[in-house]
């Protein structure tokens, strides 16, 4: 079945002992990953209008929704020796209880009071005995508002499937019935001496499998040559990155806890920029933290050259339109913001030109090859190179990038919640070593959030960072008005 009741969930591997299905490379990677200090779940503030419903009307309306998420209700089980990746089961004892959580924001229940829990409850890791996910209904919020942060294991979704699951989660209609619970039947999950025997064929089939691999590709050997040529091409363009970045409060050692912050334009204001000046919505935003990340690193006390960038990791979704399966789909382009330019006009014309030469640098096709030869590499030897690749920067320090930015396109229609409309969505992204700021960038229904994650012993202030994307966003939009005919 998929998110609107259809969903499938990919391969599964049925015997008589149980029945799973298996977690690809980069899932599990996103599970090697976390280490205490890195988190990897991504996460979500919804605010809604209206009187606070009952945590039990949360749980009904979000029990109603299991059968359409089949994920939600498996955990993850680890095979002996990691000779496999890590596969879903089904949970026997899944207990909605555990997951649809409450809590309530002290007086005033204001901004800094939402975003000082958002903080604290993103610096706990899930719990990885049941499935991974958290939905907390905050009460106590004021303006007559009330909250629902959601907590998602990155392993399950990337950016673009954990905004699909909101649209399951919650309505497109304000008066869109509570269906009652279907009995679920988990299905037994498979002994160690099973998953042990089929991971063990698995990796005696894998070399054929290559080998039928490379017998297709020599069939199109134009398309080969091409595709070849666009890796090479994005690992020259990655290469380049290998240098450290320059030293900055931006950089170094974090903790495991984190605070976080959120920005606000609305769309409009966006699109009126980008028909003043060009580029693209993205490029916009992108403009509008480079702007920040300047005043941001200038009140830090950093020195802040003409040529100064800050290097950021950005996300690109492979997903191809109506593909809403739950993993990750996802590749990367390392862009670097124009920090050093003063003129947000300019730093706009910079940041335009450049996403425009990424796109054409193959840095992406790069990325994602490296994470296909992941896919043949034993699933031992990956795990254990990216913990001690994990292991390696918690004593050395990462020096490569920055921070993280992603955008992710949300719903653009109301939804609503028990009646209550979802007044706004407000995005988390989870920060690595050596990145002690991220921003991810959501828009929903004519409005663009922006969330700011920030390391809480060493991030430099996250709330200033908000206010002066918020600036930004005006600067450029006064400017647009002063050139527009």
């Amino acid at each position: 079945m998929n998110l609107l009741g259809e969903r499938n969930l990919g391969p599964s591997t049925e015997h008589p002992h149980g029945t799973y299905e298996p977690m690809s490379t980069l899932d599990a990677t996103f599970m090697y990953a976390e280490d205490g200090v890195t988190h990897m779940h991504i996460g979500s503030c919804a605010v809604f209008g209206g009187p606070p419903p009952t945590i039990d009307e949360i749980r009904s309306l979000i029990g109603s929704k299991m059968p359409l998420l089949r994920r939600y209700r498996q955990k993850v089980r680890f095979v002996p020796g990691n000779l496999a990746h890590p596969v879903w089961v089904d949970d026997a004892d899944f207990d909605l209880r555990s997951h649809v959580l409450h809590a309530a924001l002290p007086e005033p229940g204001g901004e800094r009071e939402l975003h000082a829990l958002m903080g604290r409850l993103m610096s706990e890791e899930l719990d990885r005995s049941i499935p991974l996910w958290e939905e907390w209904f905050v009460e106590g919020l004021s303006g007559h508002r009330w909250a629902l942060i959601s907590k998602v294991h990155h392993c399950m979704v990337d950016g673009v499937s954990g905004a699909d699951l909101m649209t399951v989660l919650l309505d497109a209609d304000d008066d869109a019935p509570i269906h009652p619970p279907v009995p679920w039947l988990p299905i037994p999950e498979p002994s160690d001496s099973r998953l042990l025997l089929d991971a063990s064929a698995n990796l005696t089939s894998s070399p054929a499998r290559r080998l039928r691999a490379l017998a297709s590709d020599g069939r199109h050997p134009l398309r080969t040559l091409g595709h070849l040529g666009d890796v090479a091409n994005g690992l020259r363009s990655l290469a380049r990155y290998l240098a450290p970045a320059k030293a900055s409060s931006l950089n170094g050692p974090i903790g495991s806890q984190r605070r976080w912050a959120a920005g606000r334009c609305t769309l409009d204001e966006v699109k009126t920029i980008r028909t003043a000046f060009g580029g693209s919505v993205n490029d916009v935003v992108l403009a509008a933290i480079a702007g920040a990340f300047r005043a941001v690193l200038i009140a830090s006390g950093d020195d802040v050259g003409a040529t100064d960038v800050v290097r950021s990791l950005v996300p690109v979704s492979l997903r191809r339109e109506g593909d809403h399966e739950l993993d990750n789909q996802v590749s990367m382009i390392i862009a670097e913001l124009p920090i050093g330019i003063g003129d947000a006009r300019a730093r706009l014309a910079a940041v335009c030109a450049q996403m425009t030469r990424l796109k054409a640098s193959h840095q992406a096709t790069a990325a994602t090859a490296i994470t296909d030869t992941a896919a043949h590499t034993p699933p031992a030897l990956v795990a254990f190179a990216v913990r001690a690749a994990g292991t390696l920067l918690r004593s050395t320090g990462q020096q490569i990038i920055d921070t993280v930015t992603t955008n992710v396109p949300g719903p653009r229609y109301p939804l609503y919640a028990i009646g209550r409309e979802m007044l706004e969505y407000l995005p988390f992204v989870p920060i690595g070593q050596g990145v002690r700021i991220g921003v991810a960038i959501m828009s929903y229904n004519g409005n663009i959030t922006f969330g700011i994650t920030g390391d809480d012993a060493s991030a430099p202030d996250v709330q200033f960072m908000a206010r002066q994307i918020e600036s930004e966003i005006a600067a450029l939009l006064a400017s647009s008005v002063e050139v527009s005919p």
